[in-house]
């Protein structure tokens, strides 16, 4: 299988305030956009939900061939980057759940790499963001 690329974002208008999630999985013959409103939530909260969509979604499309697949997740956020790495440690309670959520998810596939990319570099996981955030609905 070939390797799958997934862009991830999240995003909130205030801190905390309205946030949505981004995400765009690079299948080998096809693309998906998502754009999912959170509720009220923090920049970071928003960005870790987004990679548990990501991996959760990216298992749901691939179903059995989940544990063949090799998965390179890219985040502008370098602090979920770093985090996902060991080099920072979770302090935030609220974002603990979500990094032990995401370690279960990782064990679905065969191996998942994370990417730090600059932001000009993520703009279709973005977008999908504030889609999600001006037309106040989801894009699943």
């Amino acid at each position: 299988m070939s390797k799958i690329i997934i862009y991830t974002d999240g995003g909130s208008r205030s801190n905390p305030g309205p946030a949505a999630l981004g995400v765009v999985i690079h299948l080998p013959k096809e693309k998906k956009e998502y754009g999912v409103r959170l509720g009220i939530a923090t920049n970071n909260v928003a960005e870790y939900k987004a990679v548990v969509f990501a991996l959760s979604k990216t298992k749901e499309l691939l179903g059995a061939k989940s544990k063949d697949a090799d998965i390179e997740l890219r985040t502008d956020s370098e602090l979920l980057h770093r985090q996902m790495l060991g080099q920072y440690k979770v302090k935030n309670a609220g974002l603990k759940p979500l990094f032990a959520e995401i370690q279960t998810l990782i064990k679905i596939f065969r191996a998942v790499v994370f990417v730090h990319v600059r932001r000009e570099l993520n703009k279709d996981a973005d977008r999908m963001v504030n889609l999600a955030l001006d037309e106040d609905k989801d894009f699943l």
